[in-house]
């Protein structure tokens, strides 16, 4: 019976101290893969960082179209095509030399 319990105790006790710095270990690698401040998350991070790049590159395309439109309109002068693409597009309404063309709501811009 003695022997039984020193060779229980000397395998048992190893087994669980090994387990148990097993389980830490593994823990602490989990949380720095997966964790709040892990590699996955500089990685999702880096992507919506890049994602928003390209909307404020985006962002400023339409800007710098809407400036060109409007310092059309700006000032004194009026340009006669703005004015009239505006008023046509207001209106609804069309000159008689005009084509126009029916796009499909997948289509339109």
């Amino acid at each position: 019976m003695h022997r039984l319990r020193v060779f229980l105790r000397a395998l048992i006790l190893p087994l669980a101290l090994y387990t148990a710095a097993g389980v830490t270990a593994a823990y602490f690698i989990w949380h720095g893969v997966n964790g709040q401040r892990g590699l996955k998350t500089g990685e999702e991070y880096e992507q919506k960082l890049e994602q928003l790049r390209l909307e404020r590159n985006l962002l400023k395309l339409q800007r710098m179209h809407w400036e060109s439109r409007l310092a059309l309109i700006k000032g004194n002068a009026v340009d006669a095509d703005i004015l009239d693409e505006e008023a046509r597009k207001r209106l609804g309404r069309v000159h008689k030399n005009d084509v126009v063309i029916f796009l499909q709501a997948s289509q339109a811009p």
